[in-house]
């Protein structure tokens, strides 16, 4: 299973972190080689002594609270910890949570973010464009933006977005000092949740060696981003208008950077309910979450390939993850979310053969399973949030994109490269937005001059500071284009917050205006749609990909398309 590494010093970051008295850390230092951590969530109602000592009798030592939702990671040598969880009356269940004591091998774990990546091996050849007339000088790249109406001429005039409303990005990190996000960039609220996996449990190799990061220390600020795809997300939210490279869809508002993904792409329990439990208490108006929770991709409370163990552990998930949903709710959050890059009906039976993905114990494998519509993908399917499918440039609903009437809400643009009239992959039909420059060099994307060699990366200069854009597609970069509209509909509407200071709005009020405001997208005529794509291999052949998908339901509510696409223009102007 997939297990983040949590320690006492990066919990300390939340605020709902309590700092434990010393008589609860044990005088003498557990075995590195034995010890293992979970999350441990407490019975709702329960008090905290009570709690405290059931996870004391069950064999644990308690690292760091999260009071707000009861959750608490723990330390224990202890076999069969899980099953002594069960036994106590105080405690609803645990989770696995970190890998200790295992040395690296020369593989590596298997990473997400599969589709965001496609078309990487390009190496030849630099984007061309032609620097826009009317808007910033990459908007002729924006598509997307034209295809939800946030532009120059759109909601732009209208609403551009407000300086009092806080977009929480709960992602991988964001680059702060990015040119085109640093202007938009609190970096006081900016927290990190995380703490860097070198390896996983079978000594896989996941986020790499501590002395191999950029600051030797496996510990990152909160202006980073070491992956790329939370500072992809954030520019697609509010990069500003100054004149540089491109504008997001609400420019300007605050961007805080939530981070709760690993470097190599890997989000868990702990970190993510954290980040969320954080915005809550912090006047965040709005999250995007482009990511689900690991190790499970779909949690089931009693699917019979799984052990009693591993039941266990996902009906702790969907506890844990529902109730820091709910809590952020409560205090005013807007909850947006990717819906996922499977290509499946969600609401259909289905099978999943990458689950769990992450080892927290030696010789732990994925196993296949069948997956009922009861089963649930968090934080997409949880409480109170938004889920966001993605359309191409035709509209189309993209190729990997998840769908299930009922599922989806909304549909917004998250690329379909292979959306072209060869149906042959096309960069220029990704998403463009905001790419850290030190990846770009890490990957050998630049010439000696700093000029792009890969058609998915473009630059732009102004006054001597130039700044990186890369094409990407997926859910993940769908999602980011609604949490820009529901920020510019609190920016809108919202009222002023006399806990936090600047604006607020009620969660469900965000959702009703964003959802009735979509453009209404009928199925395709026969309710399918079959695609058709021509996919480059390594000998520079194409191989011809063929799937069909079936659309349920009306225009105004089906399974691709939601209540229809987001239309920014529409949304702040009732």
């Amino acid at each position: 299973m997939r297990r983040v590494v949590i320690t006492a010093a990066s919990a300390a970051v939340a605020t709902a972190a309590l700092a434990l008295p010393a008589s609860a850390v044990p005088a003498q230092p557990e075995s590195q080689a034995k010890a293992s951590e979970y999350v441990v969530l407490y019975k709702e109602g329960v008090s905290l002594s009570k709690a405290r000592a059931a996870v004391k009798a069950a064999g644990g030592t308690i690292v760091s609270e999260n009071t707000d939702v009861g959750v608490a990671t723990v330390r224990t040598t202890k076999t069969g910890f899980t099953a002594a969880v069960a036994r106590q009356d105080a405690l609803e269940g645990a989770a696995a949570n970190r890998v200790i004591g295992h040395a690296p091998k020369t593989g590596k774990a298997a990473k997400p973010f599969a589709v965001e990546k496609e078309g990487r091996g390009q190496t030849a050849g630099a984007a061309k464009f032609t620097k826009g007339a009317k808007g910033e000088p990459l908007a002729d790249l924006q598509w997307d933006m034209k295809q939800i109406r946030a532009t120059a001429d759109g909601s732009y005039k209208i609403e551009p977005g407000d300086k009092r409303v806080l977009v929480g990005v709960i992602d991988t990190g964001i680059d702060g000092n990015h040119p085109d996000i640093k202007p938009n960039f609190n970096r006081a609220l900016s927290r990190n949740f995380t703490v860097d996996i070198p390896t996983d449990a079978n000594g896989n190799e996941v986020d790499g060696p501590c002395e191999a990061e950029p600051d030797k220390s496996c510990n990152d600020p909160a202006d980073v981003d070491e992956n790329e795809h939370g500072t992809h997300v954030a520019s697609t939210i509010a990069s500003p208008r100054n004149g540089l490279g491109m504008a997001g869809v609400a420019p300007n508002v605050q961007l805080v950077n939530l981070r709760a993904g690993q470097d190599s792409g890997y989000f868990f329990l702990k970190p993510t309910v954290d980040a969320l439990t954080y915005a809550a208490k912090n006047g965040i108006d709005v999250v995007n979450m482009s990511f689900y929770i690991d190790p499970w991709l779909f949690n089931c409370v009693d699917n019979p390939a799984d052990s009693p163990e591993e039941q266990a552990e996902q009906r702790t998930v969907i506890e844990a993850a529902n109730r820091a949903l709910n809590f952020a709710h409560r205090h005013g959050v807007t909850l947006v979310a990717a819906a996922g890059n499977e290509a499946i009906d969600y609401t259909k039976t289905n099978t999943d053969d990458s689950s769990p993905n992450f080892a927290s114990e030696p010789g732990e494998q994925p196993h296949e399973r069948t997956i009922p519509p009861s089963c649930l993908s968090l934080p997409g399917e949880g409480d109170h949030v938004i889920p966001v499918s993605s359309t191409g440039i035709s509209k189309r609903k993209a190729y990997y994109s998840s769908y299930g009437n009922g599922y989806i809400q909304v549909a917004a643009p998250g690329g379909d490269k292979y959306d072209t009239a060869d149906g042959k992959l096309d960069d220029k039909v990704g998403i463009w937005a905001a790419y850290p420059e030190s990846i770009a060099r890490e990957r050998g994307e630049l010439n000696a001059d700093g000029t792009p060699n890969t058609p998915r990366v473009v630059r732009d200069c102004k006054g001597g500071t130039c700044a990186y854009y890369q094409s990407i597609q997926g859910t993940s970069m769908a999602s980011p284009h609604a949490a820009g509209v529901a920020a510019l509909i609190v920016s809108k509407y919202g009222k002023r917050d006399r806990v936090h200071g600047g604006l607020t709005m009620d969660p469900d009020a965000v959702a009703r205006i964003l959802t009735g405001t979509a453009s209404a997208t009928a199925c395709p005529k026969g309710g399918s749609y079959t695609y058709t794509r021509y996919v480059k291999q390594a000998d520079g052949s194409y191989q011809k990909v063929v799937a069909t998908h079936t659309c349920e339901g009306g225009k105004n509510r089906n399974g691709f398309y939601g209540a229809g696409i987001i239309d920014a223009k529409k949304a702040v102007s009732r």
